[in-house]
């Protein structure tokens, strides 16, 4: 065991000692016949939350407390370099520290947290100076701040090269317009990772630059859009004006943004596919299905277990992709892979709990572990673009895995400018 790592044992046991004195031990639950939990506690199942303004702020609030003492334990940057504030530990003692952290009772605030630090922080810790790594990866890794993507924008969804948010060069300074959408945090974050076009004369993928835009400066609106499942966990944010310093607030060089936006899309889809469980489980499901006696019902038990195979076969690949890490070697296919898998057992809960239900959910009669549903079923099609798109994510299996020929793009070789004015002329 080398000088700087400490025994893996006595890590994990000096692990849960912290844990056991700073957390809260969860309550095991059987997972054998009817649930015992059912009609107590929560029932909600809900893709996107549904949260005022006030309770988000209280739930971020928790997190942020958590985030502090662990991350002052020296447990908040276990496998980061040295030099960037981490421990320079191998992935196997961060799978230690989240095997003993997954029997407390850890606050959950959202997609904000695992956004910041999942996402921007090791984007910027890819392409950043010196001087950007220490502003910004410790105080995200800490969640003193939060940080963002402004990426998507109206006319540009899943074709994120096609991004019309422009940066003009003003001397030492950047001038941003332009307009973003789907921003999920944005009013609770400090930065924003913005992929702004900066040389409309070049194809459209050589001609995006970041930038890491703070979200208080003056010319940045922030507004809320309310979903159709009841919350606003998504924002729509206005860029006017908005003045950054090049060689503080650019990230990577001008025209690599397209680089920093992969790097950082790789690191979303890898969360997009195995990260924190949303919307209902298939525990949950089984939980419903024996308490209105439907078990025997040959349809249901059909589906239920096909449900069952898939989200194994998931469990499987997530494993899969982890051994490949641990062996030292690069992501693969798996990310698009468990993304994939991953929404289309969002749909088949969405079927299974459906039939199960029935009017239960689409009246809301009051009684636990029914209405409730519905926001799972309303929210689940979002994921089907959230994270990169389905039709992104089999694009990337058919070309770069079964190597299929690639899709034909007309504005491959000519100005994004040229792209744009044959695309108004049909």
């Amino acid at each position: 065991m080398s000088a700087t790592h400490p025994d893996p044992d006595t890590f994990r046991s000096e692990a849960r000692s912290w844990l056991e004195q700073h957390g809260e031990l969860r309550q095991s639950v059987s997972t054998d016949g009817p649930d015992p939990d059912w009609g107590t506690g929560s029932d909600n199942v809900a893709v996107f939350h549904n949260r005022t303004e006030t309770e988000e702020a209280s739930m971020l609030a928790l997190a942020q407390d958590w985030q502090r003492k662990k991350f002052d334990a020296g447990y908040g940057m276990l496998s980061w370099p040295v030099e960037l504030g981490g421990r320079g530990l191998p992935m196997s003692y961060v799978r230690i520290w989240n095997s003993e952290e997954s029997r407390f009772v850890i606050p959950d605030a959202g997609e904000l947290p695992p956004t910041s630090m999942g996402l921007i922080a090791p984007t910027v810790a890819a392409y950043g100076t010196a001087e950007q790594k220490q502003r910004w990866v410790k105080p995200i890794m800490r969640q003193d701040e939060y940080g963002c993507q402004l990426f998507s924008e109206p006319a540009a969804g899943s074709d994120l090269a096609s991004v019309v948010t422009k940066a003009v060069k003003d001397g030492d300074e950047w001038v941003l317009n332009g307009q973003k959408v789907w921003t999920s945090g944005a009013r609770f974050s400090q930065w924003g990772l913005a992929i702004t076009r900066t040389d409309f004369d070049v194809p459209k993928h050589r001609g995006l630059t970041a930038f890491m835009v703070p979200l208080d400066a003056p010319g940045v609106e922030i507004r809320p859009i309310r979903q159709m499942s009841g919350g606003a966990s998504f924002n729509e944010v206005f860029l006017s004006d908005v003045r950054l310093k090049d060689a503080d607030h650019r990230l990577g060089g001008e025209g690599d943004g397209w680089r920093v936006a992969l790097t950082c899309l790789g690191f979303e889809r890898d969360h997009s596919g195995g990260g924190t469980p949303v919307g209902g489980s298939l525990k949950r499901v089984l939980a419903a299905a024996r308490h209105f006696e439907v078990t025997g019902d040959p349809v249901i038990r059909q589906m239920l277990a096909d449900l069952y195979a898939h989200e194994k076969v998931a469990q499987f690949t997530n494993r899969r992709a982890a051994a490949s890490l641990k062996a030292g070697q690069t992501p693969g296919p798996e990310g698009s892979l468990s993304k994939l898998m991953w929404t289309a057992n969002m749909r088949r809960v969405s079927d299974v709990v459906s039939l199960i239900l029935g009017a239960r959910l689409v009246a809301d009669s009051g009684e636990w572990g029914t209405y409730a549903w519905g926001e799972h079923l309303l929210g689940a099609p979002g994921y089907r673009i959230a994270g990169g798109s389905d039709e992104v994510q089999r694009n990337i299996v058919g070309e770069r895995v079964l190597q299929l020929p690639a899709e034909p793009r007309v504005d491959k070789d000519i100005s994004f400018a040229e792209a744009q004015r044959l695309s108004r002329r049909a």
